[in-house]
């Protein structure tokens, strides 16, 4: 895998994409549902994908291998995922390279999840992307990410609501 450092050291907004979401929840219960696997499995991806888990190794130094499976224009598809997780604070951040399997994905881009609970008990959870170029950026933009994005986070409040 090519050091990614580098890239990422500087956080450049026209490389960033950023949502947020509000659950009606306490930051531990949200934190904990990113730390389980299976949890994960459940509400992961956007509306429409089912997970399949290769491996779930949720740690700092860890990797997540994943498929997301759907039907598109009537036959199955998977697109292959990577997390590898960078840094975890319980309950306030985790920090990850996100991409394919393939060591070398120029794609990779750096997601940052934090969790900021509130007075009233609800959570903030803000998940930010920083892609390798603002031209990645729009490109990932224009195949619907940021909706994408959303779904995957309505499906997280959908879960922790049951």
């Amino acid at each position: 895998m090519k050091d990614m450092a580098n890239l990422f050291e500087t956080w450049s907004l026209d490389r960033e994409i950023v949502l947020v979401k509000v659950l009606n929840h306490p930051r531990d219960k949200v934190f904990a549902a990113w730390m389980d696997p299976k949890a994960l499995a459940e509400w992961y991806g956007p509306a429409g994908l089912s997970i399949e888990s290769h491996e779930a190794d949720i740690r700092e130094g860890g990797v997540w291998r994943f498929d997301m499976v759907g039907v598109f224009e009537g036959r199955q598809q998977r697109f292959p995922n990577l997390m590898r997780f960078l840094e975890i604070v319980p309950n306030e951040r985790i920090v990850m390279d996100y991409g394919t399997p393939d060591p070398d994905d120029p794609d990779r881009f750096r997601a940052t999840v934090t969790f900021d609970e509130q007075a009233d008990g609800k959570t903030v959870l803000t998940l930010r992307q920083l892609h390798p170029s603002a031209k990645r950026r729009q490109v990932v933009i224009g195949f619907g990410a940021v909706e994408y994005g959303l779904q995957t986070l309505d499906g997280l409040a959908a879960w922790l609501d049951r």
